[in-house]
């Protein structure tokens, strides 16, 4: 869309999406040790991102023996599909890939991982918020505050072509403990130490 182009044009801003998976994978691991199977929820509307995700996931769970079951929505129904799919394949544990769609889903994903007893991890923090067990992924306020510096400079005269395209390589890793105890997961000390948040 015209508005993404623009938005580019001028923030010269990115962040880490689908390269912090293999992270993802091993937190959950740490998280859900016994969890042989590992669910990867993938939109195929998004395929630049279900790409890398899926690359990423299978070397993840690969190098550490797991096995991995994707499974593709990108819709409410689709969803009610995958998340019965992931019961029926028996998968104990759920990594959701970076994608706008699901970040919009954030407090619906959250309620049904909840309800599935399916320990998951996404990118975004206001899953962990909404009750979802864990994310990791960029500090989304600190690649805003890099967009907000360069909108400044474009204000002070700046040619756009002279800015150099910057990447927030901060991260963020949330856990939260109450969903933790819901699923009977007991949270290393050296993990809930390492976290920037603990949710109560």
């Amino acid at each position: 869309p015209e508005s993404t182009r623009f938005a580019f044009r001028v923030g010269g801003a990115t962040f880490l999406g689908a390269e912090l998976v293999p992270k993802q994978v091993a937190l959950l691991h740490e998280l859900v040790p016994t969890a042989h199977m590992v669910g990867l929820l993938v939109n195929p509307t998004n395929q630049a991102n279900t790409t890398i995700s899926t690359r990423e996931t299978e070397a993840g769970v690969g190098a550490l023996g797991l096995q991995l079951l994707v499974v593709q929505a990108s819709n409410e129904p689709e969803l009610d599909l995958a998340f019965a799919t992931f019961a029926e394949r028996r998968a104990k544990a759920l990594i959701i890939s970076p994608d706008a769609f699901f970040t919009n889903q954030s407090n619906q994903l959250a309620a049904r991982t909840l309800r599935s007893a399916l320990p998951a991890i996404y990118q975004n923090r206001g899953f962990a918020v909404a009750g979802g067990l864990a994310a990791y992924g960029a500090d989304i306020a600190s690649s805003f505050q890099l967009i907000g510096g360069y909108c400044a400079r474009i204000l002070r005269g700046q040619k756009v072509a002279d800015l150099p395209v910057q990447q927030s390589t901060k991260v963020e890793f949330v856990v939260n403990l109450k969903t933790a105890k819901a699923m009977n997961i007991v949270v290393p000390l050296p993990m809930l130490a390492r976290a920037d948040e603990v949710i109560e």
